[in-house]
């Protein structure tokens, strides 16, 4: 069976906002964190875009990337990702070529094609912008242009333009965007959190795909799934609760609440349908003890043979939180 040594770890981090907190809190948090597993190792530290939603403070990725990169001095750190649809090509161009000025060698530009929202703030995110399905293919190419090697060829240049280049990764949940990005030769990090059950077919896909290119020669890949590693199986269960209640009301009751946190959601009587989907949402994510973790995440790189894993951890208490990715530091040094 494949161990852990050789598989970079790294985070996705997508600010939750819990109960009894605020924003400001979370944020400070997800600084901390950065410095934390910084000292660990682990590989880098990307923040997603996510807009109209209460529960996730993360509206402005590279905001949050100037102050986590400030905040620490080693670990590279990225966007997972910019949702490219939201925004003009030659804006993000120069957003993470001002980053990469100041941090240079330590910021990763990660790209999607999805909202981060609803329907109605996408519109208003989108004035003036292509729809994702009708404009994403030249939205990307239009952005790699002013990042490419070489001398721009349009008469519009993004500035500044930086002695390095930030890398370009894709990011999907699907065997079409896995092609896409095999197509492109760029990295592929593929959100397991998202749809555990498409993740082996979508990276075949993508080494299928795969052409080399100015940015890689080789295929590379990053699977994120949930994880959430504590002393027990029973520990873990009970922090990750909190989330997947949580989701579960975004759904069904108020789409503008904050995550409950695992005490919370130990006392809230949900329905057998509630239970089903609380159970749906969990199971085929990572969450339980050193030994559980550490099995089923070799099961997931022995199956989808990723380069990178990438843990998304949403606890509500931040200590248990820290807690988690120490523990898989140490499950990956074992």
């Amino acid at each position: 069976m494949t161990d852990l040594s050789g598989v970079r770890l790294s985070v996705l981090d997508t600010v939750p906002v819990w109960r009894g907190s605020s924003a400001t809190q979370s944020l400070r948090n997800s600084t901390d964190l950065a410095r934390r597993v910084e000292r660990l190792g682990y590989t880098r530290y990307w923040v997603a875009e996510h807009h109209n939603t209460p529960c996730l403070a993360t509206s402005v990725p590279p905001v949050l990337i100037a102050q986590i990169a400030s905040a620490t001095s080693t670990i590279r750190v990225g966007s997972g990702g910019v949702l490219l649809p939201n925004h003009a090509p030659l804006t993000v161009a120069e957003q993470f070529g001002t980053l990469e000025a100041f941090h240079p060698g330590r910021i990763d530009l990660g790209i999607g094609r999805a909202s981060g929202t609803d329907p109605a703030a996408a519109h208003l995110l989108r004035r003036g912008l292509p729809s994702a399905e009708e404009g994403f293919p030249d939205q990307l190419g239009e952005l790699l242009g002013y990042l490419a090697p070489g001398e721009p060829s349009s008469d519009v240049r993004a500035v500044p333009r930086p002695e390095t280049r930030p890398p370009v990764y894709l990011l999907g949940t699907s065997t079409s965007s896995a092609r896409f990005a095999g197509a492109l030769g760029l990295p592929y990090a593929y959100a397991h959190q998202i749809n555990p059950a498409g993740t082996v077919a979508a990276l075949q896909a993508y080494r299928n795909a795969f052409e080399p290119s100015t940015w890689l020669d080789h295929p590379y890949t990053i699977v994120a799934p949930t994880v959430i590693a504590a002393d027990s199986d029973e520990r873990a269960r009970w922090l990750a609760r909190g989330y997947a209640v949580g989701r579960l009301l975004l759904r069904t009751e108020d789409r503008f609440t904050l995550f409950p946190t695992a005490e919370e959601a130990e006392r809230h009587s949900l329905t057998p349908s509630g239970e089903r989907f609380v159970r749906e949402h969990l199971d085929p994510q990572i969450i339980g003890g050193p030994g559980t973790v550490r099995d089923r995440l070799t099961e997931l790189v022995e199956h989808s043979g990723a380069d990178e894993l990438m843990a998304l951890t949403m606890v509500s208490d931040h200590e248990a939180r820290v807690r988690s990715y120490e523990l898989l530091a140490e499950l990956a040094r074992a």
